[in-house]
């Protein structure tokens, strides 16, 4: 059994995650910002803190001692404008966490950071590998990238894994999301829907892969200092994707383009190459498809 502190347990990643932990034998402990109203499956213990306080996320950081840590907690929309709350969390919050690890008096066996595929930017040419070089084109991708560098400052005393996940998605992911509000507008028989650029393609993986995939990185020593694409390898347009939902649910919307909804610095495609992630753990099952993605979304049953 490893103790592994999870931040930003109670988010969508998160529910997913800790109860894949627990089925594995570990005690999960979650670091949130306010105690959920119905906790959260799979975590046995909550410590609530403010990532951007550094003293409080120490104080359980060596209250806990964690073996290994997954830091998913982080401003994750796109299109947030907040740009002091962005860095604060996802920059400098990720810098105190770290600073709290280093200093305890037995590091963890493996701390495992959760980037972001957005710190490619504007590539539209082939799959993407781990090789390419970053051109973030919003402040959250920014954001992403700066703590992957802030985090190389420690790689030396920390067995860091840094993870870029693609586009993923899943029952319980808020409407503010591309495919969630598709769902929701077909899941309550809306007759239109207002979209932005219908051509944009992204890399969509099922959430249950992400979970399962930071799971098995957590135990496999080779991953250590790597840098890694989460993601399922293909990509789909919005065009492709709305039909696909009007096919499984059997009902067709009107779609009206919001220019208010087209980022002028919109990345225009984005599909992963997990070749590398492959080869790091062998004999994982192929990929959730979109449309059985698609399918559990729109069948689930209402909260």
């Amino acid at each position: 059994m490893k103790t592994v502190l999870v931040t930003g347990v109670d988010g969508f990643t998160g529910r997913y995650l800790a109860p894949l932990l627990t089925a594995a034998g570990h005690e999960v402990h979650g670091l949130v910002e306010r105690l959920p109203a119905l906790g959260v499956a799979g975590a046995a213990h909550l410590h609530v803190a403010d990532l951007t306080d550094a003293a409080a996320v120490a104080d359980i950081v060596r209250t806990v001692a964690p073996r290994a840590v997954v830091h998913l907690a982080g401003i994750a929309f796109v299109a947030n404008r907040d740009a002091k709350l962005m860095y604060g969390v996802n920059l400098l919050g990720t810098r105190h966490l770290l600073e709290a690890l280093v200093a305890l008096a037995s590091v963890p066996e493996a701390v495992l950071l959760a980037s972001s595929a957005n710190v490619y930017g504007n590539a539209t040419e082939g799959a993407l590998n781990e090789t390419v070089p970053p051109a973030p084109a919003n402040d959250y991708a920014v954001s992403k990238l700066a703590m992957e560098y802030v985090a190389r400052l420690y790689a030396a005393r920390l067995p860091l894994i840094a993870c870029r996940p693609f586009n993923y998605t899943g029952v319980g992911q808020s409407e503010s999301f591309l495919l969630p509000k598709i769902v929701a507008h077909v899941r309550r028989q809306a007759p239109h829907i207002e979209l932005g650029n219908l051509d944009v393609a992204r890399d969509f993986s099922d959430v249950r892969d992400v979970a399962a995939t930071y799971a098995r990185l957590l135990v496999t020593p080779a991953a250590i200092g790597q840098t890694l694409n989460v993601c399922s390898g293909t990509a789909y347009a919005l065009r492709e994707i709305l039909a696909m939902a009007e096919a499984i649910s059997g009902r067709r919307m009107e779609v009206r383009v919001n220019p208010e909804l087209v980022r002028a610095n919109e990345v225009k495609v984005l599909r992963g190459d997990r070749r590398r992630l492959d080869a790091l753990l062998p004999g994982s099952s192929a990929p959730i498809s979109l449309v059985e993605t698609l399918r559990w979304m729109i069948d689930a049953p209402s909260a």
